[in-house]
C-alpha cells in the first residue's frame, strides 16, 4: 500500500486570489509532513460549467467528458483541503459547483479546511461547508488553518509568509487527516 493522496483544492477562480498563495504555501507544508501524496486542483484549470449534469450524481451516469474527468479526480483522493475564501460570509459558487457535480466520490473521506479574510479568517465559510460535507458522508476534522488579515501575511513576490500559529495548525490538520484517511478507507470498500 503506497501513501494516501491528498488533494488541496482551491476554492476560488477570482483574479488575484489569495487562495494560490494559501495552496502553495499548504502544499508544501503538506509535501514536507510526509504522511500523502499531494495534489494540488486548482478549480479555475477545472473549469467546470455550472452544473449540466442530466442525471442525479448520486446515480454516477455522467455524460460530458468535463464530468468523467472530475469524477476520475476526485475519486482518486484519500483526503482533502478545501482552501477558501468567504464571499459574503460564504464560501465560492465554484466551491460548490465542484462539490456538487459528484456525490459518491467524496463519500467517506475527510476532509480539512484551510480560510482565509478579514477579521473573521474566512470561518464563517468554514461553517457552511461543514453542513455540505457531513451530508456527503465526508468527515470534517477539527483542526484548521484560519488565515485573520491575510494581506499582512503576503510578501511582495505573492507568497504567503506563514507564522508559527498558521504553521502549527497546518501540521496538526494534517496529522488528522494522515489519521483518519486509512480508516475510512475500509468504510469506503465496503
Amino acid at each position: 500500500m503506497g501513501q494516501p493522496t491528498l488533494q488541496i483544492i482551491i476554492g476560488s477562480t477570482r483574479p488575484g486570489r489569495v487562495a494560490l498563495p494559501v495552496a502553495r504555501w499548504l502544499r508544501d507544508r503538506a509535501v514536507a509532513h510526509g504522511a500523502f501524496q499531494v495534489e494540488l486542483i486548482d478549480l479555475a484549470e477545472v473549469n467546470l460549467p455550472f452544473l449540466d449534469e442530466p442525471n442525479h450524481p448520486r446515480l454516477r451516469q455522467y455524460v460530458h467528458p468535463h464530468t468523467k474527468e472530475w469524477s476520475a479526480t476526485v475519486e482518486r483522493a484519500d483526503a482533502f483541503v478545501f482552501v477558501t475564501p468567504e464571499y459574503n460570509h460564504g464560501f465560492s459558487a465554484v466551491l460548490k459547483n465542484a462539490i456538487d457535480y459528484l456525490h459518491q466520490e467524496w463519500l467517506y473521506k475527510p476532509v480539512g479546511f484551510a480560510s482565509y479574510g478579514g477579521v473573521s479568517a474566512g470561518t464563517r465559510a468554514v461553517q457552511m461547508l461543514k453542513q455540505v460535507v457531513t451530508g456527503l458522508k465526508m468527515m470534517p476534522v477539527a483542526e484548521a488553518v484560519t488565515i485573520p488579515y491575510v494581506n499582512r501575511y503576503l510578501g511582495d513576490d505573492g507568497r504567503l509568509r506563514p507564522n508559527d500559529v498558521m504553521n502549527q495548525a497546518a501540521d496538526a490538520m494534517l496529522s488528522e487527516l494522515a489519521r483518519l484517511a486509512p480508516a475510512l478507507k475500509g468504510l469506503r470498500a465496503a
